[in-house]
């Protein structure tokens, strides 16, 4: 009897702070899943001194999707019930929005990267020369699908209710990019980055929450979690897609940098449109 009542006190805690710390128990839970499932599938090689090849690298991470989907689901579970997880799925059913936006979302990033790998063929290298990898648009779809229910059909608008929108949308696209730890030296076409591994994802994660600013700003006109889906669909695609493949760590890390102060350049010019009232 004693530890049933301690059991339904500590769960009736845990709900209590879970629903007064939403966003701060989604990077808990979600990092901890994503990680955790990440580091089961590499566990015997780290234990047993190995190398982890580049195809577990790159299997980890569909199993860290899980990640922010589950989080999301449980927590809105937790906090709102029934009802909440059936919004939450209408809002990720909520496809329809003008067209003016999924245009908007589709020309952004592949514009700005063919701008910045052009400025780098044109000024430093040829290696910089765009490639074209058609299929590498595929990569894009599961990450855009999955981790959006997470980001912004749970984290930001929680966030939201707290902070400002661009606060909330730096301190999103912040995690959103120190998530990717455990895969970021297989991610790109260079890995390993070796010595260049640390600026590598410094640079990363800038991209990261630069576009996490612009994603929040369509989100903001759109109101619609697929929206910005498509929108990391078409980014990650694109970088894939586009990417120079024979490059050096330092010389991807060089474009990973240049990519990050456009896209930077091109977040302040929105917000200021959006503070003169013109969008």
């Amino acid at each position: 009897m004693g530890l049933k009542l301690n059991i339904a006190i500590f769960r009736e805690c845990l709900k209590k702070f879970i629903k007064k710390h939403p966003v701060a128990c989604y990077f808990i839970l979600t990092f901890s899943l994503s990680w955790l499932g990440a580091f089961i599938l590499v566990a015997p090689k780290l234990f047993s001194g190995q190398p982890i090849p580049k195809m577990d690298g790159i299997l980890m991470f569909p199993l860290m999707l899980t990640g922010p989907v589950a989080a999301s689901f449980i927590l809105t579970f937790v906090i709102e019930g029934k009802t909440g997880v059936k919004n939450l799925l209408l809002r990720i059913g909520k496809w329809k929005a003008p067209l003016k936006w999924y245009l908007i979302a589709f020309i952004i990033p592949p514009c700005l990267i063919l701008i910045t790998l052009f400025i780098l063929q044109t000024f430093v290298s040829p290696v910089f020369k765009p490639n074209f990898f058609p299929l590498g648009f595929l990569f894009g779809i599961p990450a855009g699908f999955f981790e959006e229910i997470g980001w912004t059909g749970f984290a930001f608008p929680k966030m939201r209710l707290k902070f400002p929108a661009l606060k909330s949308a730096l301190i999103v696209g912040f995690f959103w990019g120190l998530w990717h730890l455990p895969v970021i030296d297989f991610l790109g076409a260079a890995s390993p980055h070796k010595q260049y591994l640390l600026l590598f994802f410094l640079a990363f994660i800038a991209i990261l929450v630069a576009m996490r600013v612009i994603m929040m700003w369509i989100y903001s006109k759109t109101n619609s979690v697929p929206m910005v889906q498509f929108m990391h669909v078409v980014s990650t695609g694109c970088l894939v897609t586009f990417g120079p493949f024979n490059i050096s760590p330092a010389q991807e890390t060089l474009w990973y940098a240049v990519y990050a102060v456009i896209l930077w350049f091109t977040a302040f010019f929105i917000l200021m449109l959006a503070k003169s009232g013109k969008h």
